[in-house]
């Protein structure tokens, strides 16, 4: 009777870590217009014309559009189905990311577990509890950014073809064949660095630090809530120019015009492309999705099959 007792919870958390999975999905696809928008701001490609403006100090600046009016922007010229372009490879590598993910843990013996209520452990179960579940966060992680990483790749180019309206990446198959023609193998994992960095130390720092506070300093169970989302977005925050970093590396040396000069120079590598955005001061474009204003008062000007004159230029 213990054994039947153990297999129907172990296929009951099995069914929810599904739906949960499902409704993740679900969520991830009604908010692609945003995501869209925000891998184009990484890139630089900024479509419509900075405005006048006044900061909250009074300081006169140039105000960019937000991340509503940029994805409406893109419903303009592509249509409502356009902005879902890059939607299928992305949930397709989110789905492989999961079933791969969670069968390396139970190879490595990592398999999901319960968690006990802290108060029902002692100090060194409460710590090797942590542990365990540190180390298959990892191994789900980094398992999960791996194999779907070819997936997000194509994911991106296909949103950048945006910018010149190519047509190099309209399927998954053809996008495969693209990538594999122009690039090899190493064009499917273009980005997968600076990715894995940012993921893999987001997710140590943030649950070592929540660990930390709620052992010494947060006891109430609600605070303790809190304080894992606040921590989390604060490492999230600090490591965004990873994610910028990875986004332009995979899209940079393809056949599309966003992925080459003017627009974005040929880089030799993740390191590359840091220094480059670093001494250009742009490692944080795209932090900043509603409030955005331009930095530099002369922006780098290039040209689009639909917009005579689409500025990339330096902003927040």
């Amino acid at each position: 009777m213990a054994n039947f007792a153990d297999y129907t919870r172990n296929e009951e958390t099995e069914v929810n870590s599904w739906i949960r999975f499902g409704l993740r999905l679900g969520v991830s696809a009604a908010l692609h217009p945003f995501e869209y928008s925000k891998a184009l701001i990484q890139i630089g490609y900024e479509p419509i014309a900075a405005r006048p403006g006044k900061s909250m100090l009074g300081r006169p600046i140039m105000v960019l559009p937000n991340i509503f009016q940029y994805a409406g922007h893109i419903k303009r010229i592509d249509g409502f189905y356009g902005c879902y372009r890059g939607l299928a490879p992305k949930l397709a590598g989110s789905i492989l990311s999961m079933v791969v993910s969670e069968r390396v843990a139970e190879k490595l013996d990592l398999a999901h577990k319960e968690d006990k209520d802290e108060s029902e452990l002692t100090e060194e179960e409460n710590y090797v509890q942590f542990k365990y579940n540190l180390k298959r966060d990892i191994v789900l992680t980094v398992s999960g950014i791996v194999v779907s990483h070819p997936f997000h790749v194509i994911s991106l180019r296909m949103m950048a073809q945006f910018v010149g309206r190519e047509t190099l990446y309209n399927s998954i198959l053809g996008s495969i064949a693209e990538i594999w023609k122009t690039e090899g193998i190493r064009g499917f994992f273009s980005g997968l660095i600076p990715k894995l960095l940012c993921d893999v130390a987001c997710l140590v720092l943030s649950s070592s630090t929540v660990f930390i506070l709620n052992k010494y300093f947060i006891k109430d169970k609600v605070a303790r809530q809190y304080n894992a989302g606040f921590t989390q977005f604060m490492f999230s925050s600090l490591l965004y120019p990873l994610q910028v970093v990875s986004t332009c590396s995979a899209i940079s040396g393809s056949r599309l015009m966003a992925g080459q000069p003017p627009i974005m120079p040929q880089y030799s590598n993740w390191v590359d492309c840091w220094n480059d955005l670093q001494s250009r001061r742009e490692l944080k474009r795209g932090s900043s999705l509603f409030w955005r204003s331009q930095v530099l008062q002369a922006p780098i000007i290039a040209t689009s099959a639909f917009a005579p004159l689409p500025k990339l230029s330096r902003y927040q």
